[in-house]
């Protein structure tokens, strides 16, 4: 038995200085995003809840530790990278789904709060323009104690099973709730398909798919609101960092159209309505370690059925072509990634190899119960 033990651990230490081919496979995935506080009241902290996901699966924050950029709280813009500082990171169980929420906090001395984000009616005309990504002390537009938008982002290992962005507003004197104050910003999920596995041949690069889904409705027997986006993409030949994803990095800005327009809207009588998958089909660059996406997303400003709230479009406009008036107010923006890596798949030689090695540790382990029997 020493011998076939021997001669397994041999085959073992051979097939680990073997040369390897690989495949792409997930390391995580990033996603930064302006967002308008447009709650009728001042907010006072946000909350991204990310359901079928633990603690562990977070990986970074923008304005938590180690950024690489400064953190802190206030409105410093050599100091600070939004005004709440870093997010408190917690898990929850609900019933028999868990979640991990991510919270944006201002604190409360007894009888007011430190900082808070302003409801955009605060503003002379109640109107607000932010490209999606620079609603921060480094943004370059002006950031203040006035600003009625903040940054947020957040990484991950795998995809949450739903996404659900909230400001937190005082339901009582020190208390936050987010009960009214849900943002209709939509998160992409990722989908990254790996290219099948041919011994000896190179590996093929993977289909990233990011799947974006349209509000759902509140009335389950009307269709939900109807929103544009607007897709930009590019590629990159090393992994993403979550402060890529900000206004100036030529990452975002020089990201190139995707789609130009789609309106999507929720039916309630077609489950597979209102959702928007790009990259469907098309593999990355042979040289991509990371793909980028930006999503741009407007309300609709056209007129709605109002038997049951379907979007309406004047002759020669459509779902993907809007008219005069059809694009609403901006809504925020995603910037989003997602890297991927080359994991070791053994070369022909290493088959072999391995073949040869079961041979003979099985052939030892004959002749050894032989000599025993």
């Amino acid at each position: 038995m020493r011998l076939a033990k021997h001669a397994a651990l041999t085959l073992a230490a051979s097939m680990a200085v073997l040369p390897v081919a690989g495949f792409a496979s997930v390391i995580g995935f990033l996603g930064n995003f302006d967002v308008i506080n447009d709650t009728g009241h001042t907010a006072h902290g946000f909350e991204i809840e990310l359901e079928g996901l633990h603690i562990g699966d977070i990986t970074d924050t923008f304005g938590g530790p180690g950024r690489g950029f400064p953190d802190g709280r206030g409105f410093n813009p050599t100091t600070s990278v939004q005004r709440y500082g870093a997010p408190s990171i917690t898990e929850y169980a609900s019933g028999a789904g868990f979640g991990t929420r991510v919270t944006y906090f201002g604190i409360y001395n007894g009888s007011s709060w430190d900082y808070g984000t302003p409801d955009v009616r605060t503003l002379p005309n109640g109107v607000f323009a932010t490209p999606g990504d620079n609603c921060w002390s480094g943004g370059g537009l002006g950031y203040s104690a006035a600003t009625p938008c903040d940054h947020f982002g957040v990484g991950t290992i795998g995809n949450a099973t739903k996404t659900t962005y909230s400001w937190l507003t005082e339901s009582s004197p020190g208390v936050l709730s987010s009960a009214n104050g849900v943002v209709p910003l939509p998160a992409p999920a990722w989908v990254v398909v790996p290219a099948p596995i041919v011994v000896g041949q190179p590996p093929a690069p993977p289909v990233v798919q990011a799947l974006i889904h349209a509000p759902v409705p509140q009335d389950p027997d009307r269709f939900g609101d109807a929103i544009w986006v607007k897709v930009f993409t590019t590629e990159l030949d090393h992994p993403a960092k979550l402060e890529d994803l900000v206004h100036g990095n030529p990452i975002v800005d020089l990201a190139k159209t995707e789609i130009e327009w789609q309106l999507l809207q929720k039916d309630p009588g077609n489950g597979s309505s209102g959702q928007l998958e790009s990259g469907y089909g098309v593999p990355v660059g042979p040289n991509a370690a990371s793909i980028v996406r930006r999503y741009e997303f407007f309300k609709f400003g056209g007129t709605y059925k109002a038997a049951d709230h379907q979007a309406t479009f004047a002759d020669g406009f459509g779902d993907s072509h809007p008219g005069p008036g059809d694009v609403g107010t901006y809504i925020g923006a995603q910037n989003g990634a997602a890297n991927f890596n080359l994991a070791a798949v053994p070369e022909p030689e290493t088959y072999a190899l391995l073949l040869a090695g079961l041979g003979v540790v099985a052939t030892m382990a004959r002749r050894w119960r032989s000599r025993v029997g």
